[in-house]
């Protein structure tokens, strides 16, 4: 689809610079033709009379000859020219389609492995929700129990639907470049206090504690959405660690930038894993199965977003079964940001 896109695009920059190349070629054509037999009348005139003045003489048959060859030759010149110009804007042309073209085929490349890994999470639930109702239909007795049993699984592929399609949503409203964020003024320990009180119950039921020595700083940020992005890196702390260890999170001020670092005790992140953690859907191995940990891998996509539109940057230190450490910088203002 994409190449056959880049030869029409192709062939319509031939067409516009053709166009005017001829245009151009035909003026400089009867321009230089006219001016060629006015110089020959001239020269004639001159020639026969000894003095300047321009006549409107009629030519000699040897003057006309060389006049002829002189247009002849005019318009091989031109020929040639207009066929370099084809060559090498055929060339070019075919160069800056794909250019064109490019970020197109990346969105329409991103949409689709979106909607094919969106259908892949969304057929997990919905099979498994499927499949329980069916095996309880094909049974003859049904007790009460079972039904309490069958709707309480149901209910939780449910809740996963309805985490999936939040985190959906999420992605797709941090996606926005034109969105008019409530920016203003916030403590960032009142926000980190936030979000730590937001996973305590989890960090409770893993026996985990969260260790917060966040110092006090101003910082011009989205408050959900900044405070979300807390949430997911502590969350996910919690998640890959296990019972009875520490997540951390912390700070450092410097200038006109805050860095939060958040640190866990976990299973770690591969170094193959690493430059993908924040691809939408992608899960490291140890976790792909969902059996020990829940989640659809749109965590830290939607956090890399959030920290893209504070115009921020996060990187990764992690080793195998010695924990990981997220470090986030921040700038304190922005100016160019609605408050």
């Amino acid at each position: 689809m994409f190449q056959k896109a880049r030869l029409k695009l192709t062939a319509w920059y031939l067409l516009i610079i053709m166009s005017i190349s001829v245009l151009f070629s035909v003026t400089i054509y009867k321009g230089s033709t006219h001016e060629i037999e006015r110089f020959a009348r001239v020269r004639h005139f001159r020639l026969e009379h000894g003095e300047f003045f321009p006549p409107s003489v009629a030519l000699s048959q040897s003057d006309q000859a060389v006049v002829q060859e002189a247009e002849d030759r005019l318009k091989t010149i031109l020929l040639l020219i207009n066929l370099g110009i084809l060559t090498v804007s055929g060339g070019i042309g075919y160069f800056l389609a794909g250019k064109t073209l490019k970020p197109i085929r990346e969105m329409v490349d991103e949409q689709n492995r979106f909607i094919t890994d969106a259908s892949h999470e969304f057929g997990t639930p919905i099979t498994s929700l499927k499949s329980e109702i069916e095996v309880y239909m094909r049974s003859k007795s049904h007790t009460v129990k079972e039904a309490d049993a069958l709707l309480a699984s149901n209910l939780e592929e449910v809740n996963n639907l309805q985490v999936l399609s939040d985190n959906l949503l999420e992605l797709a409203t941090n996606k926005k470049t034109n969105g008019d964020y409530p920016f203003e003024l916030l403590s960032l320990s009142a926000v980190v206090q936030e979000a730590v009180k937001r996973v305590g119950p989890l960090a409770k039921r893993k026996h985990v504690t969260i260790t917060n020595t966040v110092h006090d700083a101003s910082l011009t940020a989205e408050r959900q959405s900044i405070t979300e992005l807390f949430v997911i890196l502590l969350d996910n702390g919690i998640k890959y660690s296990p019972q009875n260890s520490k997540v951390s999170i912390s700070s450092k001020k410097k200038d006109l930038t805050v860095s939060i670092f958040v640190k866990d005790e976990g299973i770690g992140i591969s170094s193959e894993d690493l430059p993908y953690i924040f691809d939408r859907f992608y899960r490291a191995d140890k976790s792909r199965t969902k059996t020990d940990v829940s989640g659809y891998g749109l965590g830290l996509a939607i956090a890399k977003q959030i920290i893209d539109r504070h115009s921020g940057s996060i990187s990764v230190e992690s080793e195998i079964n010695k924990g990981t450490t997220f470090s986030i910088h921040l700038p304190t203002k922005q100016p160019h940001k609605i408050i």
